[in-house]
This record gives C-alpha cells, sequence and structure tokens, in this order.
C-alpha cells in the first residue's frame, strides 16, 4: 500500500468510524442483539473511485450515499456499504464481489450490460461468453467493473434457497364451549 494511499485512510480514521454509526435506519443498541453478526462496509480499492461507484450505482439502479474523505459509498439494500477509494494500479487486487438481486433487477441490469456492450459470461472462468447461468433455478451472470473487479448478479442463492422449516399445526379446538 503505498504510503500516500495509507495515510489517507490513517486521516480518515476518526471521521469514517463516525459514519458508519450513522445507518441508514436509526437502532437503539438494545435493538441489535449481540450474538448478530453482520457486514456494514467495506473498502473497494479502485483506479477512479467515482467512476467505479457510479458504474455500480447505475447498473443496479442505486444510489452513492455519500462521500467522505477518500470513499464514495453506494449503499445495498440490507444497508451494507461499498466504499469505493482511488488506489495506485499496483495495489488494486482482483476482487470478487456476487449481489443476490431480484428478477426485476437482474432484467434492467442485463438490459444495461448488454446496451454497454460490456463483455459478460455465463461462468466464473469465462468460458461462456454473452450469456447467463441459469443455476440452481435463478439466473447469473458475471462481468467486469472499470477497475477489473469481478462482479456476479445472482437471482438465487449458491445452492438454492434454503427451505423453510415446516410450521407447527395448531391444536385443533373443541366446538363445545367449556363450563
Amino acid at each position: 500500500m503505498s504510503a500516500e494511499f495509507q495515510k489517507s485512510q490513517e486521516l480518515q480514521e476518526p471521521q469514517e468510524h463516525q459514519r458508519h454509526q450513522e445507518p441508514q435506519e436509526q437502532r437503539k443498541p438494545h435493538e441489535f442483539a449481540r450474538s448478530r453478526v453482520e457486514l456494514n462496509h467495506t473498502i473497494v480499492a479502485s483506479r477512479d473511485n467515482r467512476e467505479s461507484a457510479e458504474f455500480l450505482a447505475e447498473l443496479l439502479d442505486l444510489e452513492i450515499a455519500g462521500e467522505w474523505g477518500p470513499f464514495v459509498a453506494v449503499r445495498l439494500a440490507n444497508g451494507v456499504t461499498l466504499d469505493f477509494a482511488t488506489a495506485p494500479e499496483e495495489h488494486i487486487a482482483t476482487q470478487h464481489y456476487a449481489f443476490l438481486v431480484s428478477d426485476d433487477v437482474f432484467d434492467a441490469a442485463y438490459a444495461r450490460i448488454r446496451e454497454r456492450g460490456l463483455e459478460h459470461w455465463a461462468d466464473p472462468y469465462r468460458q461462456q461468453p454473452g450469456t447467463i447461468n441459469r443455476n440452481d433455478g435463478g439466473r447469473g451472470v458475471y462481468f467486469l467493473d472499470p477497475s477489473g473487479h469481478a462482479l456476479e448478479l445472482i437471482t438465487v442463492p449458491y445452492g438454492g434457497w434454503p427451505e423453510q422449516p415446516e410450521q407447527p399445526k395448531e391444536p385443533e379446538r373443541s366446538e363445545r364451549p367449556e363450563d
């Protein structure tokens, strides 16, 4: 990590920490179970933080959540933010980001992928270009963002949707009034 990039992160730490204490929906500490764990944010190293954030936001019809120091944040539906930061190219390691999306979001995003002429594949190995997959009873597609990160859109989680446990049946009640 370059000294300049590292220093910019260190300088922003207090501001960064404060920003993440202001979630989209305000929760009181007692409303957050101690045994619960959630991903709050991750930093996405990018060649150009604004270009990468806008690329994702436009593709998935999301909004830029804000800018703090070197970060341009995109908030997902579950409250997690992807905080895009400009970094020297030699410090950008290709990462994989998979997004579980609804069918209508997939349809709109895939239409944008095709309209923009973005290379895309049905598989992570890029052996099936220009098409989607139908894994696990859903649809999926892989493509690259402007910084070379591998993005994936899926409509069904890997392995399919978890089975919902059967709800216990209520005991039948007697129709006779009690004495």
